[in-house]
C-alpha cells in the first residue's frame, strides 16, 4: 500500500490530497495533512463525493486506452486503433499541409476551465503561428482576472476569508455548489458576526443562509451594482481618505451612479427599494469587507460592465488589500510561471492581429491584454498566463470554420474541453466541426465532440501526471503534486499527458529546439530550479508547497499596477481601447424590453449554469455512483407557473427558445421567480450510442442548443456569449 501528494483537478478548488494505492487500485482520497491550509481542504475533501468516487472513475472500463482514427464518415462511430507515433505523424502531416495553403491561422484550439497546464498549449499556437485559441475564460475565470487587472492592477477576483471578515458578498456565486473550501470560512465568518450578502436569481443554498438575499432579474446585475454604488456615495459611505489618495476618477464615477437612482434600479432588477438600501448600508458599514463572483456575472451579455462596478465596491470601500477584504496576492517570484512558458513573444503582431474578432472585442485578445499587463509587470515584475485569459472569439472562429471569413479555419484541436455541449449554439457549432478538413479531440471518453473527430486520443488524468498548480500565475503560491499510477501500462493502456501531446506534434513541425524537456515531470524541475529543488524534493522536503508571505496595503510602498498607479474606478485602457470608460447597464439583447416581439412567443426569462454535485460541467454522467445522485437534467420552475402550464413535479419538459429545443425533467423550486426558469447545463448521455444520429445524446437535454452566441448580443467589450437572460418558453412533455 502507497500513498502520495496529487493535486485534485476535478473542480477549481485544486485540492491537495493524499491518494492511497493497493495492489495497483486506487483505494482512498483524503485531504493532504502536510499542507499548511490542511484544515479548510480537510473540509471540502470530506464533504466531496467525487473525491469518495475517485476509484470508480480512475477504473472505469469505458475511459480511453489508445489512440483512435476515423475509418467512416465523421460521426459514424467507426474507428481504428493506432498507436501515438502514427496518430502524431499523421496529424502534423495534414496540419503542414493545411498551414501552407492556408497560413497558420488555419488551425484553431479549444480549451476548457483550466484544469490542466495549458501554458504548453499556448507554446505550441504560439511557435506554430496561430492566434486562433478560444476557450471558456471569456466567460469563467480569466474575464473577472483580466477586468480585476485592468482596475487594480492585479487580481482581486477570487479571496480569502479572514477572521477579520465583517461582511462577505456573493455576486452570482454559490459556493456550497462550486467552491467548498470557500463556504466553509464563510460559515465560520457568520458564525463570527459576519455579515452575508447574496445576490442570485435563485434560493440557492448559499441565499437561504444569506443575511441579505437580493434576488434580481436576470441580467440586471450592472443596475443593482451601480445603484449600490449610488448610495454608498450619496450617504457618504465611502473611505473618503482611500479614494482620495489612491482611486482615479472617483467624481467621474459619482457622476454616473447619479443615473442609477433608487427607485429606477428597483424597477429594472425586481428587487425591493428597501433591500437594495439595507444591503449597500451594510457593506458600506461593514468593514472589512469581501467580494466574490462567480459565472453568473461572468455569462451576462453585459458582464465586463457588471464586473466593473462589483470590483469599485471594495474599491471606494477602502477594502482592497486589507486583512479580511480583497487581497492583492502577488505572483511568486521565483517559480518560472506559465506566463514565462508560454513565449507569447513568438507570435509576430502581424499573426496576432489575425485573432477572429480581435478587432471586434479588443480587451479579451492580444490588444488588451498587452496594455493591462504591460502595468502589471511593471509593479509586479510578472503577469499572469495568457492561456486562460485572451483568446480569439469563439462565436467568430467557428464561423469562419462555415464561411472562411475573415479567413479559412479548416483544422481544430480539441483538448480539456466538450464544445458539442459546453459552447453556446450547439446547432451552429456541430455544422462548423463537420466542416473541417481535420479536428482531433484529446480527452478521458468519447464524448459527443470526439463522436465528430477524425482523432481521438487518450489523455492522462490528474491521477497519471504531475502537477504544480499557480491557479494560472495569479496565486503567490506554489502547490505541487505527484502522479499516483503511470499514464501508460503495457497491455493495459497508452495514455500521455497534454505536455506530450503538445511537445510530439511540436518536434514533428520544427519546433524541436524549444521543447528541451523529455517529459512534463522534467519541465517542473527546470521551472522549480530557481527555488533550488527539483519537483520530487520540492514535494518530499517542502511537502510541495511555498507561498510568499502576506503583505497588506503593498500599495503604499509600490502603488497599483495601472497606467495612473491607482485602482482606475474611471478605466483608462477601457478609454484607451474605445469603450466606455465606466459602467452602465445594457438590457440584455434578448428581453421583454428589448424584443417584445419575442416575448410574445417566449415569454420566459431562461438563465442556464448553476453547478451541481456531483457532476461538473460535461463531466461525469458515466460514473454510475455519481449519476445515481443525479441521474437526470433538472429544469427549475416556480409551482405557480408549472401548475398554470399542467406540468406537475417530475415530469419531462420541452424548453424552447428561437435557436431550438431540448427537454428536462420539471422541479418545483419556489425559489424562483415565477417569470424565471433555470436549465441545468453540461448534458449529454455517454449511455446511448456515439453515431449519428445519437452522438451520445447531445441532442437531448443540452441547454446550449437554446443559447444564443450570435456577436451583435456578446459582450461588446470582451465577446463574452450570453449564456443567461435569454428568453425561452416552456411546455410539457408528452410521455404515457
Amino acid at each position: 500500500m502507497e500513498t502520495k501528494k496529487a493535486i485534485c483537478m476535478w473542480c477549481h478548488s485544486h485540492c491537495p490530497v493524499s491518494v492511497t494505492v493497493d495492489d495497483g487500485k486506487l483505494v482512498h482520497v483524503e485531504a493532504f495533512k502536510g499542507h499548511p491550509h490542511f484544515a479548510v481542504f480537510d473540509r471540502a475533501v470530506t464533504a466531496c463525493p467525487r473525491a469518495r468516487g475517485a476509484g470508480e472513475w480512475f477504473h472505469h472500463p469505458d475511459r480511453l486506452t489508445h489512440p483512435l482514427k476515423r475509418v467512416g464518415d465523421r460521426g459514424s462511430g467507426k474507428w481504428e486503433t493506432i498507436s501515438w507515433e502514427q496518430a502524431l505523424d499523421e496529424i502534423a502531416d495534414k496540419v503542414r499541409q493545411l498551414r501552407e495553403r492556408y497560413g497558420p491561422e488555419t488551425l484553431a484550439s479549444s480549451s476548457g476551465t483550466y484544469r490542466t497546464h495549458d501554458e504548453y498549449r499556448s507554446r505550441f499556437l504560439n511557435l506554430f503561428g496561430t492566434p486562433n485559441h478560444v476557450g471558456q475564460g471569456q466567460i469563467c475565470f480569466g474575464v473577472s482576472n483580466l477586468v480585476s487587472a485592468a482596475l487594480v492592477g492585479w487580481t482581486i477576483a477570487f479571496t480569502k476569508i479572514h477572521p477579520e471578515t465583517k461582511c462577505v458578498m456573493l455576486c452570482g456565486a454559490n459556493p456550497p455548489g462550486g467552491a467548498r473550501i470557500l463556504w466553509f470560512p464563510i460559515l465560520d465568518a457568520q458564525k463570527r458576526g459576519a455579515k452575508l450578502i447574496v445576490v442570485d436569481p435563485r434560493r440557492t443554498e448559499a441565499a437561504e443562509r444569506a443575511d441579505i438575499w437580493l434576488q434580481l432579474r436576470p441580467g440586471t446585475d450592472t443596475a443593482l451594482y451601480m445603484g449600490m454604488i449610488n448610495i454608498i456615495i450619496k450617504e457618504g459611505l465611502y473611505d473618503r481618505e482611500f479614494v482620495d489618495k489612491w482611486c482615479h476618477g472617483f467624481e467621474k464615477l459619482a457622476e454616473r451612479a447619479e443615473e442609477y437612482p433608487l427607485e429606477e434600479v428597483s424597477e429594472i432588477t425586481w428587487v425591493p427599494k428597501e433591500k437594495i438600501l439595507e444591503a449597500a448600508r451594510t457593506f458600506g458599514t461593514s468593514r472589512p469587507a469581501a467580494v466574490f463572483n462567480a459565472m453568473g456575472v461572468e455569462h451576462l451579455s453585459n458582464s465586463i460592465q457588471a464586473l466593473h462596478a462589483r470590483f469599485i465596491l471594495p474599491a471606494i470601500t477602502g477594502n482592497i488589500d486589507v486583512k479580511g477584504g480583497a487581497l492583492i496576492r502577488p505572483p511568486h517570484p521565483s517559480f518560472i510561471s506559465g506566463f514565462d512558458v508560454e513565449l507569447n513573444d513568438a507570435l509576430p503582431l502581424e499573426q496576432k492581429n489575425k485573432a477572429i474578432g480581435a478587432e471586434r472585442f479588443r480587451f479579451q485578445t492580444h490588444t488588451g491584454y498587452d496594455l493591462v499587463m504591460e502595468n502589471v509587470i511593471r509593479v509586479w515584475g510578472k503577469a499572469f498566463s495568457k492561456c486562460h485569459t485572451a483568446f480569439a472569439h469563439a462565436p467568430g472562429v467557428y464561423r469562419a470554420m462555415l464561411t472562411g471569413q475573415p479567413h479559412p479555419v479548416r483544422a481544430m484541436i480539441t483538448l480539456s474541453s466538450n464544445p458539442m455541449v459546453t459552447q453556446a449554439n450547439s446547432k451552429l457549432v456541430y455544422k462548423a466541426l463537420k466542416s473541417l478538413d481535420l479536428y482531433v479531440v484529446m480527452d478521458f471518453w468519447l464524448t459527443p465532440s470526439a463522436d465528430l473527430a477524425d482523432y481521438v486520443l487518450p489523455a492522462a488524468s490528474w491521477l497519471e501526471r504531475p502537477t504544480v498548480n499557480t491557479s494560472n500565475d495569479i496565486a503567490s503560491y506554489v502547490d505541487a503534486g505527484d502522479a499516483i499510477f503511470p499514464p501508460r501500462v503495457d497491455g493495459k493502456y497508452e495514455r500521455r499527458t497534454d505536455f506530450d501531446f503538445w511537445r510530439g506534434l511540436g518536434i514533428r513541425l520544427g519546433q524541436e529546439q524549444h521543447w528541451p524537456w523529455q517529459s512534463l515531470e522534467e519541465s517542473y524541475d527546470y521551472r522549480l530550479a530557481p527555488l533550488g529543488y527539483t519537483l520530487k524534493q520540492f514535494i518530499e522536503q517542502k511537502g510541495g508547497y511555498d507561498s510568499v508571505r502576506a503583505e497588506y496595503r503593498q500599495y503604499e510602498r509600490v502603488g497599483f499596477g495601472t497606467p495612473t498607479g491607482k485602482i482606475e474606478l474611471y478605466s483608462t485602457i477601457f478609454d484607451k481601447l474605445g469603450y466606455d470608460p465606466l459602467p452602465r447597464y445594457k438590457e440584455p439583447a434578448e428581453s421583454h424590453l428589448s424584443t417584445p416581439e419575442v416575448a410574445k412567443d417566449y415569454p420566459f426569462i431562461l438563465i442556464t449554469g448553476g453547478r451541481f454535485w456531483p457532476l461538473y460541467h460535461s463531466e461525469h454522467r458515466q460514473i454510475d455512483g455519481w449519476r445515481r445522485q443525479h441521474p437526470d437534467p433538472i429544469t427549475q420552475i416556480n409551482p405557480k407557473t408549472a401548475s398554470e402550464l399542467g406540468i406537475e413535479d417530475g415530469d419531462w419538459v420541452w424548453l424552447e427558445t428561437p435557436r431550438g429545443r431540448m427537454r428536462q425533467r420539471c422541479r418545483h423550486f419556489e425559489g424562483i421567480d415565477p417569470r424565471v426558469v433555470h436549465a441545468e447545463h453540461g448534458w449529454w448521455f455517454p449511455e446511448l450510442p456515439g453515431e449519428e444520429p445519437w452522438l451520445h445524446g447531445a441532442w437531448e437535454s443540452n441547454c446550449n442548443v437554446l443559447t444564443d452566441d450570435n456577436p451583435d448580443h456578446c459582450n461588446e467589450i470582451s465577446g463574452g456569449w450570453p449564456l443567461r437572460a435569454g428568453l425561452c418558453k416552456v411546455y410539457k412533455a408528452k410521455t404515457w
